[in-house]
């Protein structure tokens, strides 16, 4: 996954920068850096995604003299110090600003100011799930019922559920899917490994168990991109979360609630 570094300019930008650090907690913040121009510049042009805690124009005065286009240049969002606005302002389509503007947007409670042609209709949230054998019910929703608690969802925001291929015989799965009155798909480990570098962390030991490197996340994946027929990707909106018996996590797309 390509870095993400956040750069802030005043105290109000600093804190607002640790708030969004515990949603991407692998990414470098740099508060007040000298020189701000070439700090910028250098994360810029090494690929790292962008999180400018200023002005629009000084983020635009400053990317100005190094951009080269919409393909290569890594996305990059523009916030006020007290988060109330969220602008991706590079790369909105092609390098998924306007997904990650989103989702900055929903962990913050904030506006995101889309300024780009809009091609989608409502947000649709996927569920991918891994579980113990044989995992019952109650474990499974009651994961669903705090993860979705916390980031002031609902169960009806959920369109649909999805897992790996080897989960296709647990009952605790169907009956959340019916619980749920959403559809429940299954995918084979080598379509899950497709999304193994968007994973929010690899792991070894679940590959040595099922072929593929994590089965929550590249399930919601998986399924959101293969609902809606257009080129952009699926955000991971809510990395992998667990309790003792169940792994979930939930991807976001944009397309018609009965795509």
């Amino acid at each position: 996954m390509q870095p993400i570094t956040l750069i802030s300019l005043t105290d109000p930008g600093q804190a607002l920068a640790k708030r969004l650090l515990t949603l991407m907690p692998g990414a470098e913040h740099l508060y007040r850096p000298q020189p701000f121009q070439d700090a910028v510049r250098e994360r810029f042009q090494a690929g790292h995604r962008l999180i400018l805690l200023c002005a629009a124009g000084i983020a635009v005065r400053t990317l100005g003299p190094v951009l080269r286009d919409k393909y290569q240049d890594p996305a990059v969002l523009v916030l006020d110090e007290h988060g109330r606005f969220v602008v991706p302002i590079l790369s909105g389509h092609e390098g998924g600003a306007n997904e990650w503007a989103r989702q900055v947007s929903a962990f913050l409670g904030a506006q995101a100011v889309i300024t780009g042609a809009q091609r989608y209709t409502q947000p649709l949230l996927i569920a991918g799930l891994g579980c113990n054998r044989g995992c019952p019910l109650e474990p499974l929703l009651a994961l669903l019922d705090q993860i979705l608690t916390h980031h002031g969802l609902q169960r009806s925001d959920v369109h649909a559920l999805a897992s790996i291929e080897l989960k296709r015989d647990e009952p605790g799965l169907h009956e959340l899917a019916a619980t749920l009155g959403v559809p429940i798909s299954f995918y084979p480990a080598i379509v899950l490994n497709e999304y193994a570098d968007r994973l929010s962390r690899k792991s070894e030991i679940v590959f040595r168990e099922t072929g593929c490197y994590g089965v929550a996340e590249a399930a919601a994946l998986a399924h959101a991109e293969r609902l809606v027929n257009h080129d952009y990707r699926a955000e991971l909106l809510i990395p992998k979360q667990k309790n003792a018996d169940a792994t979930l996590a939930i991807a976001r797309i944009y397309g018609n609630r009965d795509g």
